[in-house]
């Protein structure tokens, strides 16, 4: 899609609510024309909340009632874990290409759901949000689209969770924040790495004060995606290798960076104060560009394009004195890790690239049967539920499947969910941000602090079992 086409249906999904006059629209540019200054006066932004989203309960859903957007890598495999748990109604079914609508469509067939398809028209996807039988809209799309789905659903009543990143730009996290506060409906990015086994684990254990206080900790996303960056078919239009040319600094923060902040209750008692960033160059992605394009003149426009460095490390410093370190690289050919490192002043606990371990002194990590000790008596009790069929239905190991089903249960309970839009768009934040730092010679900049204050005394939800559990699986 053109870059017009693109801000069309950004700006066309907000225009067609009249929020022009509100203010809301005029406040709406694309991170493409964000000027520095621009960013800095949002990350300084004093922001008075308008209801507090953190710990919502939401009325309760008998049956959540879902509509997804975006059937290829993510969407199409949502759709099935979906249609496993108990208590939901798959309603409809979007996407720009036919033949993911049909195949989603055709994988329901011995199945109760019955969706209404919607696709071949670029904004097909907007008949979908204003149906009056759908309560939630389950947005895989690229990137960029993010924003202005979960917008237009929330502005239609209806509740969203959004594939990572919830958005791109300062001024996207913004109209998120404002939307949901607003409309009271939940904005969940789903953060599917909050649920992996060994990071709930820590969860539970930092939550029971196992590390005492928490000083410091570690995420990253290293994972070497170079040739599926530069595939035909992998990314739709080949839009995940023209985000790493658009954007500096870290494009995908969330998979490190969302169960650390769990982890120290950012948003719940600490907030992040400030960050600074440095990006490597790149050595890989233009080397790639040129290989191709000397075989293929498909990948000639790609070659001496300026890529995104190929690793990238934010440091964030919270309120309460206490630090945080981030890393992405998707290009250098290293081993998979999605760095999740805990140091506290009791305990340490560290997965990636080693096998998951725990430490409670200088003198070496514990003996693998005092870890299955620590195992035993610290899972939650949402994964002692479900852990085992979470595993059985699959994705990335059962951690999406436990996502899914937790959401759906926390929204026939009236729960609050585990995450909410202010940590969808502190998170997300890390992308404009690491890129203004990098830009501007690692210079720090602040943190906005989207919760308006109310950090201070929100409280840390309780991911388990408390209330609810009372969902099944099909």
């Amino acid at each position: 899609m053109k870059n017009n086409r693109r801000d069309f249906l950004k700006l066309g999904g907000l225009a067609g609510l009249g929020l022009a006059s509100s203010g809301i629209l005029s406040a709406y540019t694309s991170a493409d024309t964000s000027t520095q200054d621009d960013i800095l006066k949002l990350a300084k932004r004093v922001h008075k909340q308008e209801f507090n989203m953190s710990g919502y309960s939401a009325p309760k859903l008998d049956t959540v009632r879902i509509g997804f957007i975006g059937l290829g890598n993510r969407g199409a495999a949502a759709v099935k874990r979906m249609a496993r748990i108990a208590g939901t109604s798959i309603n409809a079914l979007c996407d720009l290409r036919p033949e993911k609508t049909t195949a989603a469509a055709q994988g329901l067939k011995q199945t109760a759901h019955k969706p209404v398809v919607y696709t071949d028209k670029e904004e097909a996807w907007k008949k979908l949000c204003e149906r009056d039988d759908i309560d939630l809209i389950y947005i895989a799309t690229p990137w960029e689209l993010h924003t202005p789905m979960a917008v237009y659903a929330m502005n239609h009543g209806k509740h969203v969770c959004t594939e990572v990143p919830a958005a791109t730009s300062l001024e996207e996290c913004w109209q998120l924040v404002q939307t949901s506060e607003r409309t009271k409906k939940h904005c969940m990015m789903l953060e599917n790495c909050c649920y992996d086994f060994f990071e709930m684990l820590t969860l539970n254990m930092a939550r029971q004060g196992f590390f005492g206080d928490i000083i410091h900790c570690e995420g990253a996303y290293i994972h070497d995606l170079l040739e599926g960056n530069f595939s035909k078919s992998k990314y739709y239009d080949m839009w995940r290798l023209k985000e790493n040319i658009k954007h500096k600094g870290n494009l995908y923060p969330t998979h490190g960076l969302g169960p650390i902040c769990q982890v120290m209750n950012i948003n719940r008692g600490d907030q992040m104060n400030y960050l600074v960033s440095v990006s490597s160059n790149d050595f890989m992605m233009n080397e790639m560009a040129k290989e191709l394009a000397a075989k293929d003149p498909f990948y000639k426009p790609y070659v001496g394009k300026t890529y995104r460095g190929n690793m990238s490390t934010t440091t964030i410093k919270t309120h309460l004195g206490r630090t945080l370190m981030v890393q992405h690289d998707v290009t250098s050919p290293r081993p998979y890790s999605r760095l999740h490192l805990i140091s506290g002043t009791k305990g340490t606990a560290q997965k990636y690239p080693l096998p998951a371990r725990i430490s409670t002194s200088h003198e070496g990590w514990l003996s693998d049967n005092d870890f299955k000790a620590l195992e035993e008596k610290y899972t939650p009790n949402l994964v002692k539920k479900i852990g085992e069929m979470a595993k059985a239905v699959g994705g990335h190991g059962g951690m999406d499947f436990l996502m899914d089903w937790r959401t759906i249960d926390c929204l026939r309970n009236g729960l609050p969910l585990d995450q909410d839009v202010y940590d969808a768009a502190l998170w997300s934040s890390i992308l404009p941000l690491s890129e203004w730092s990098v830009n501007n010679r690692s210079n720090s900049i602040d943190v906005p602090d989207f919760t308006g204050g109310s950090w201070k005394t929100n409280l840390p939800v309780d991911i388990s079992l408390s209330k609810g559990g009372t969902t099944g699986v099909i």
